[in-house]
C-alpha cells in the first residue's frame, strides 16, 4: 500500500516538474516532511533522489527547472545517511557503466554525493563495513601500492582525451596532488603529452583551414591557450610546494635529449621564475637550442642523414610558437622569454677578434652557423615579445641600451639590429620611453665609433618626431665635438652628418636616391609638423658651421667629413652651395696657383711632424675626391633645370666654374710632372722605420690618390673625346709608375699590398662596361686609346676586384653610393655582366700579351667573378637570381617563374659556362695547363653548385661531370687536384654517402704508393686518374682529403649512436629487445657505414705512407674508428642488459671485419711507422726528423693501441651479455711493452762484431738466446 502511495506521489511530482509549476516549493515540502533522522523520512528522501536524477538526465525538463531541482538536492545531500549516499553513488556508477546518463545534467550532483560520502566515518553497505570512503585523489593518506598508484594515474591520464577541455585544469590539479605519493614523472609526461597532442591537432586544423575555409576548428585556439596557461600555473604552484616534483621535471627533460614542445617550453620558462630552478632551466634551454641547431646543420649537410631521419619541427620554431601563444594571457611566461632572449644574444653573439677588433664587419644578412642562428633566435624572441606584451617593453629597451653602453670591448651589432627592428615596428611606443634613449646619448663620446654609427642610424626615425630627443642629441654632439678623445670627435661628426642627411631643407631634390642612404630596414618618418623647412635650413646651416671645425682636426676626422659630404649633398641639395664653397676653400690651401710651377699641389702642407714621427695631416686625395664627386653630382642634377636661374645659381655657378678650372689646371700640370718633382723617384727611401721613408710613403699614396681622382673626373667629363682619353692614359702611366716603385720598395718589407683605390664603384662599373662591352661606332676611336694599354685593362679589373673584396669584408665600399646597398648591388650586377662576357668571349689563350702575362686580365676577371658570387651569397643571398640575370646571355628574363626554379636554371647556365672553360683547359697538353685558372674555375663551380637543389636534375649532372673529370684527368698538379677532389666530396655528400667513393680512392692511393710490406705486389688499380704518384703523396692532397671525409663519416655515425642511446627506455627492456629483433633501420644503416669505412681504412692502413702529417692523421682516425666501434658495442650492451637479446647478424659481420682484417693491419702499420723513425745512416740521423718528432709529441700510437684494447674489452662484455662469442673473430693483441726484432738485433750485433774483435768469442754466445726468443 505504501509503495502505491509513493508511486502516485511520483507521478504527480513528474507532471508538475514537466509543467514547471512551483517545483521548488514541492521539493522543499518533501524534504521538510521527511526528516532524515527517521527511517521513513530517509527512505522517502532517497526515493526522491532516485527519481529526480533520471528525470533531470532525460532532457524532458526545462534547463532552469532541472537546475533548480539539482540545486535543492545538493543542499540536502549532506543530510543523507551513509547507506543512502552509497546507493546514490552506485546509481551514478551504474548509469555511467551502462551509458544511461542521458544529457548528463545530474553529474553536477555526483561530486557532492562523493564529498558527503567521504565525510562519513564508517559505512555499512553490502556485505561489509568500510572505513574512510574518501576518493583516493582527495585523501592523501589512503595506502596505495606502487602498482595501484600507477594504474590509477594511467587510468586518469587516458580519460583526458574523453573530457571537455574546460575540465582539464581541475583534473591536472588533482593529479598533481596525487603525484605527491609517487609517479611524478608519469604524471608530468602525461600532462605534457596531452597538451602536445592538442597543439599538433590545432596546427593541423590551421593548416587545413588555410587550404579550405570550410574546415571548422574542433577547439578554438584561445580556449586551448587559456587552458594551457591555467595548467601551467597549477604545475608551477605544485613545484613550489614539492621540490621533488621540480627536480623530476628537469631530470625528465634532460633525459629526453631535448625533446621539447611549445607547451613544455612555456612550462620551463614559468618554472624559471622559481629561484632555485632558474639557472638550471636556462642552461637546459640554451644547451638544447645549441644542440638542435647543430644537429640540423649536420643533417642538412648529409644526404645519408636526411634519408635516414625525417624532417621535424625545429626547436627554434617551437620557441617562436611559444612567444606567439603567450599573447593569450601567459604573463607568467613573458619574463622568462625576455631572459631567454638576452641569454641567447649574450652567449651566442659575435665575439671580439684578437687585438680588440671586430670579428666580422657589416650586417650578415643570413645566419649560417648554429651560433649565429641562436643569436638571431634570441633577437626574434625579444622583438616579437616587444610587439605583443606592453609590460616588458621598457625592460627590453633598457637592457638593449645598457648593453650598447657597457659592452665596449665586444661587438654589439646584434643589439643594434634589434634596436633598429624595435624602432621600425613601434616608433610611437618608443617615444613613451624617450628618456631612456636620451640617457644613452650622454655616453656617445665614450662609445666605439661603430656603436655610435649603428645607434644613431637605429634611432634616426625617432629624431624626426621627437623635438626633445633631437635637441638632447645636438647638445651631446656639440660637447663631443670639443672632446679630447679622437673617437669622441668622430662620434660627434657621425651624428651631425646623419642629421644633415635626414633633415631636408625646403626645395631639396626628393629623388629616389635621396632616401637610400639609410638602410631599407629603416623607416622614413617625414613629419615636419613640429618645425618647418625654414627652421630646418637654419638648423642645417648651423651644423655646417660647426663641422667646419673638423677641417682643422686630425686626418681621420677630416676623412670622415669628406666621405660624408657627398651623401649630405645628395639628400639635401639646397646645402650644395655651402658645402662646395667649404670644399673649394679647403682645396685652395693645398693648391699651387702659379700655373708654371710643378707640382700643382703642396704636399708639404699635408703632413705634420712631432719629433721624429711623421703623420698625415690632410688626406688631400680624399678632399679632391669629395670635391670631384660633389661637383659631378651637382652638374648632373643641374642640367635638367638649366633654364631656371636666379642669384643663388649665379653664386653656385661661380663656384663650379672655379672648381672646374682648378681641376683642369691640376690635371694638365700633373701630367707634366715627373716623379722627381715629388722627390719620389727610384732612389727615394720608403722604409717604415725612418721618418724620411714614412714621409715618402705618405707622399706616394697621396700622389697616387690624386692621379686616380683625376682619371675618374676626366673620364666622366670627356664625353668620349680621344684627346681627353689620351690624358687619362697619361695620368694612369704616372700612377702606374708610382705604384711599381712603391711595390718594389715595400715588397722588401712585411707587405706589398697596394693602397686602397679611390675610384668609386659606380665609376669602376662604367669604366669596365666602356672598355669591354661598348661597341658604339662613334666611341670606338676614343676607347681604343685605353683598350690598347694592357696595364690599364689589368688595373681596371684589379680595382673592381678590390672593391668587391671590400664589400665582402665590410658590407660597403668607399666613395659615393658605397653605403647604399641597392645602388651597390646594381653596380655589382653590371660588373658581373662585364667580367663574365670578357672571360667567356676572350679566353686566356687568345690574349696577345706576353707569355708571362697573357692570362692576367682573364684571371683577374675570373677571380673577380669568384669574389662576386661569394659576396652576393654573403651580403645579398635573396637577390642571387637578379645577379645571375645580369648577364644578358643568361637563360632569359623569366623572373616571373618560381624562384627556386629560376635559381637552379640560372645557376646551371653559369656552371655550364665554367665547366666548358675548365674542360678546354684539361683538353690541352699538360705544359699549357694553367693551374691558377683551373683552381679558380673549380672554386667557382664549388660556390655555384651549392645553390642547386640537391634533388634537381642539374645537381645530378654536375656530380656526373665532376666524377668523369676526376676519373679522366691525370695532370700532376697538387693544388688543382685538391680543389677538384674537395668539390667532388662536397657534392657527393649531398647526393649519397661518400663511403663507396672513399674505398675507391683508398685503393688508388694504395696502388700508387705501394704496400708497407715491400714483398707484396699491389694490384694496379686506377678508379680516378686524378690520383697519381704526385697527388697521392699524403703530404699534398689525396690522403688528407680522404681522412677528412673519414672523420666526417665518423661524426655522423657517432651522432646516430648517441641519438639511439638517448631513445633507449631503461624501464622497458622488452621494447628494446623487440627493437633489436626487428633490426632498426638506423642501426642497420650505421652498421653498413662502419663496415664500408673499415674496408676503406683497411686499404689505407696497408699503404706505404711516408712519415708526416698524413701518417699521424691516419693513426688519429684509426683511434677514432675504434672509439666509435666501442660506443656501438656499449649501445648493444645496454640493449641486452634487460633481457636476452638477439644481436643482428650485421653486427657480428662488422666485428669479424674489424677483428680479422683491420686490427692485425693496424699493428703492422704501427711497426712500419716505428721502423721509419729508426736512424738509417752511420751518422745516426733520423729520416725526416720533423715528422718523427710530430709523431712522438702527439702520442698517436699509444692512443690507437688503447682504443683497440678498450674495444676488445667491451666486446668481451657484450659476448657475455648476448651469449654470442664475438671474441672468436679477434686475434690476440700484440704486446707493446717488450719486443725483439730479430733482424735488427742481428744487424746490430754484426756491426759490433766488426768493431770489437776482442769480445767476438763471447758476445754471440751470450746474445743468441734473446735473438731467437
Amino acid at each position: 500500500m505504501q509503495e502505491i502511495i509513493q508511486m502516485s506521489y511520483i507521478c504527480i511530482f513528474t507532471e508538475l516538474a514537466l509543467k514547471g509549476k512551483d517545483i521548488g516549493a514541492i521539493v522543499k515540502a518533501i524534504f521538510k516532511g521527511s526528516p532524515p533522522s527517521t527511517p521513513k523520512g530517509a527512505s522517502r528522501r532517497l526515493l526522491l533522489y532516485q527519481h529526480c536524477i533520471p528525470l533531470c538526465d532525460s532532457g524532458d525538463l526545462q534547463t532552469e527547472v532541472a537546475s533548480d531541482i539539482l540545486g535543492l538536492l545538493m543542499l540536502e545531500t549532506h543530510n543523507l545517511p551513509g547507506p543512502s549516499l552509497a546507493q546514490l553513488a552506485s546509481l551514478f556508477v551504474d548509469a555511467i557503466k551502462t551509458g544511461k546518463m542521458g544529457n548528463g545534467k545530474s553529474m553536477e550532483l555526483f561530486p557532492t554525493v562523493l564529498t558527503a560520502l567521504a565525510s562519513t566515518e564508517a559505512l555499512s553497505y553490502g556485505k561489509g563495513t568500510k572505513t574512510s570512503s574518501k576518493p583516493i585523489w582527495q585523501n592523501k593518506y589512503v595506502p596505495l601500492s606502487p602498482e595501484e598508484l600507477q594504474f590509477l594515474v594511467e587510468k586518469v591520464l587516458r580519460m583526458f582525451l574523453k573530457l571537455d577541455l574546460q575540465e582539464i585544469p581541475p583534473l591536472v590539479y588533482q593529479l598533481l596532488l596525487l603525484a605527491a605519493k609517487g609517479c611524478k614523472k608519469q604524471v608530468l609526461e602525461g600532462i605534457i603529452s596531452y597538451f602536445t597532442e592538442q597543439d599538433l591537432r590545432q596546427k593541423e586544423e590551421q593548416n587545413n583551414g588555410e587550404i579550405s575555409d570550410l574546415e571548422v576548428q574542433s577547439v578554438p585556439e584561445d580556449q586551448l591557450r587559456h587552458v594551457e596557461g591555467t595548467a601551467i600555473l597549477h604545475i608551477v604552484f605544485a613545484m613550489r610546494l614539492d621540490h621533488e616534483l621540480g627536480r623530476e621535471f628537469l631530470k625528465s627533460l634532460k633525459g629526453s635529449q631535448g625533446d621539447l614542445c611549445p607547451f613544455s617550453i612555456a612550462l620551463l620558462l614559468s618554472v624559471a621564475r622559481i629561484p632555485r630552478y632558474e639557472e638550471q632551466v636556462f642552461e637546459l634551454l640554451k644547451g638544447a637550442i645549441s644542440k638542435d641547431l647543430k644537429n640540423e646543420q649536420l643533417r642538412h649537410g648529409s644526404k645519408f642523414l636526411q634519408d635516414l631521419l625525417p624532417q621535424r619541427c625545429s626547436l627554434a620554431q617551437m620557441i617562436l610558437d611559444t612567444v606567439k601563444n603567450s599573447v593569450f594571457g601567459w604573463d607568467h611566461v613573458t619574463q622568462g622569454l625576455v631572459q631567454l632572449g638576452f641569454i641567447l644574444m649574450d652567449s651566442f653573439g659575435p665575439k671580439a677578434a684578437p687585438f680588440g677588433k671586430t670579428a666580422a664587419e657589416g650586417a650578415i644578412v643570413t645566419a649560417k652557423t648554429p651560433t649565429q642562428q641562436a643569436c638571431r633566435l634570441g633577437g626574434q624572441v625579444l622583438l616579437e615579445g616587444f610587439k605583443m606584451h606592453e609590460p616588458i617593453r621598457v625592460e627590453i629597451l633598457e637592457q638593449v641600451l645598457n648593453r650598447l653602453v657597457t659592452k665596449t670591448a665586444t661587438p654589439v651589432t646584434h643589439f643594434i639590429e634589434l634596436l633598429s627592428d624595435i624602432v621600425v615596428s613601434a616608433p610611437m611606443i618608443l617615444l613613451e620611453s624617450s628618456s631612456k634613449v636620451t640617457e644613452t646619448f650622454d655616453h656617445l663620446s665614450y662609445l666605439p665609433l661603430a656603436t655610435v654609427q649603428g645607434l644613431l642610424k637605429a634611432v634616426q626615425p625617432l629624431l624626426k618626431v621627437s623635438m626633445s630627443m633631437k635637441d638632447a642629441l645636438i647638445l651631446v654632439l656639440r660637447k663631443a665635438m670639443f672632446s679630447s678623445q679622437l673617437d669622441g670627435r668622430k662620434s660627434a661628426l657621425t651624428g651631425f652628418l646623419l642629421l644633415l642627411k635626414n633633415f631636408r631643407v625646403l626645395g631639396s631634390l626628393s629623388s629616389s636616391q635621396a632616401s637610400q642612404t639609410i638602410s631599407s630596414s629603416q623607416v622614413q618618418v617625414d613629419v615636419h609638423s613640429r618645425y618647418n623647412s625654414a627652421a630646418n635650413e637654419a638648423f642645417c646651416l648651423e651644423i655646417l658651421s660647426s663641422l667646419r671645425r673638423c677641417l682643422g682636426q686630425q686626418a681621420d676626422v677630416r676623412l670622415m667629413l669628406y666621405e660624408g659630404f657627398h651623401d649630405v649633398i645628395r639628400r639635401n641639395s639646397q646645402l650644395a652651395s655651402s658645402i662646395m664653397q667649404t670644399l673649394l676653400s679647403q682645396l685652395r690651401r693645398y693648391y699651387e696657383p702659379e700655373q708654371d710651377l710643378l707640382p700643382p699641389v703642396k704636399l708639404e702642407s699635408c703632413i705634420s711632424a712631432q719629433g721624429d714621427q711623421v703623420f698625415l695631416q690632410e688626406p688631400l686625395s680624399h678632399l679632391l675626391s669629395c670635391t670631384v664627386h660633389c661637383l659631378l653630382w651637382y652638374q648632373g642634377m643641374s642640367q635638367p633645370n638649366a633654364g631656371e636661374s636666379d642669384n643663388d645659381d649665379d653664386d653656385e655657378g661661380g663656384v663650379q666654374a672655379e672648381l672646374q678650372s682648378l681641376l683642369e689646371s691640376i690635371t694638365r700640370r700633373m701630367i707634366k710632372c715627373e716623379l722627381e718633382d715629388f722627390e719620389l723617384d727610384k732612389s727615394a727611401e720608403f722604409s717604415v722605420v725612418s721618418s724620411v721613408g714614412v714621409k715618402n710613403s705618405i707622399y706616394a699614396v697621396l700622389v697616387m690618390g690624386v692621379y686616380e681622382v683625376l682619371m675618374e673626373y676626366n673620364f666622366t667629363k670627356a664625353n668620349y673625346s680621344k684627346s681627353v682619353f689620351e690624358e687619362v692614359l697619361e695620368l694612369f702611366k704616372r700612377y702606374n709608375k708610382m705604384a711599381q716603385i712603391l711595390r718594389e720598395k715595400s715588397g722588401k718589407g712585411k707587405s706589398s699590398k697596394s693602397p686602397r683605390s679611390l675610384l668609386s664603384i659606380g665609376f669602376v662599373s662604367t669604366l669596365l662596361t666602356a672598355l669591354f662591352r661598348d661597341s658604339t661606332q662613334s666611341r670606338d676611336e676614343a676607347l681604343t686609346v685605353l683598350r690598347s694599354s694592357g696595364d690599364f685593362l689589368r688595373y681596371s679589373v684589379s680595382v673592381a676586384l678590390q672593391k668587391v673584396t671590400q664589400l665582402e669584408d665590410t658590407g660597403h665600399t668607399d666613395g659615393p653610393d658605397g653605403q647604399n646597398t641597392d645602388k651597390t648591388f646594381r653596380h655589382l650586377c653590371d660588373i658581373t655582366s662585364v667580367l663574365m662576357w670578357r672571360y667567356t668571349n676572350i679566353p686566356c689563350a687568345v690574349e696577345d700579351a706576353g707569355k708571362e702575362k697573357r692570362c692576367s686580365v682573364s684571371l683577374l676577371c675570373l677571380e673577380g667573378l669568384l669574389r662576386i658570387f661569394s659576396t652576393c651569397l654573403l651580403r645579398y643571398p635573396a637577390r642571387l637570381v637578379q645577379l645571375l640575370s645580369a648577364n644578358d646571355v643568361s637563360v632569359g628574363e623569366d623572373s616571373h617563374g618560381p624562384e627556386k626554379h629560376s635559381v637552379t636554371e640560372k645557376t646551371s647556365f653559369y656552371i655550364r659556362q665554367f665547366q666548358r672553360a675548365l674542360f678546354t683547359q684539361l683538353s690541352g697538353v699538360e705544359e699549357d695547363f694553367n693551374s691558377k685558372e683551373a683552381q679558380l674555375l673549380v672554386n667557382i663551380l664549388s660556390v655555384l653548385s651549392r645553390q642547386l637543389e640537391p634533388s634537381s636534375q642539374q645537381f645530378g649532372e654536375v656530380i656526373t661531370w665532376t666524377v668523369k673529370v676526376c676519373k679522366e684527368t691525370s695532370f700532376e698538379d697538387a693544388a688543382f687536384s685538391k680543389g677538384l677532389l674537395s668539390l667532388l666530396f662536397s657534392l657527393h655528400v649531398l647526393y649519397k654517402s661518400p663511403v663507396s667513393l672513399l674505398l675507391e680512392l683508398c685503393q688508388d692511393i694504395h696502388s700508387q704508393l705501394g704496400d708497407i710490406d715491400q714483398d707484396v705486389e699491389v694490384e694496379q688499380q686506377s678508379h680516378f686518374a686524378i690520383v697519381n704518384m704526385k697527388t697521392a703523396a699524403p703530404a699534398t692532397v689525396s690522403g688528407l682529403l680522404v681522412l677528412s671525409q673519414v672523420g666526417r663519416v665518423l661524426d655522423e655515425v657517432d651522432w646516430l649512436i648517441a641519438k639511439k642511446k638517448g631513445q633507449l627506455v631503461p624501464d622497458k627492456p622488452s621494447d628494446a629487445t623487440q627493437a633489436v629483433r626487428q633490426e632498426d633501420p638506423v642501426e642497420k644503416a650505421l652498421t653498413l657505414q662502419l663496415g664500408a669505412l673499415l674496408t676503406a681504412l683497411n686499404e689505407l692502413v696497408q699503404t706505404a705512407l711516408p712519415p708526416g702529417v698524413c701518417t699521424n692523421t691516419l693513426l688519429g682516425e684509426l683511434s677514432r674508428t675504434y672509439t666509435t666501434l666501442t660506443t656501438l658495442v656499449k649501445y648493444y650492451i645496454q640493449l641486452c642488459s634487460g633481457q636476452q637479446g638477439v644481436l643482428p647478424v650485421r653486427l657480428e659481420k662488422l666485428v669479424k671485419l674489424s677483428g680479422s682484417h683491420l686490427t692485425p693491419q693496424c699493428y703492422s702499420f704501427i711497426t712500419y711507422v716505428q721502423v721509419l723513425s729508426v736512424p738509417l745512416n752511420t751518422e745516426g740521423e733520423a729520416v725526416n726528423s720533423a715528422s718523427v718528432k710530430l709523431l712522438r709529441e702527439t702520442k698517436a700510437i699509444p692512443n690507437l693501441i688503447y682504443s683497440i684494447e678498450q674495444y676488445e674489452k667491451y666486446l668481451i662484455t657484450l659476448s657475455k651479455k648476448s651469449k654470442v662469442n664475438l671474441m672468436q673473430y679477434m686475434k690476440l693483441s700484440t704486446s707493446r711493452d717488450f719486443r725483439i726484432n730479430a733482424a735488427t738485433l742481428e744487424s746490430a750485433l754484426q756491426e759490433q762484431d766488426d768493431s770489437q774483435q776482442v769480445s767476438i768469442n763471447h758476445t754471440p754466445d751470450r746474445d743468441d738466446g734473446p735473438t731467437h726468443g
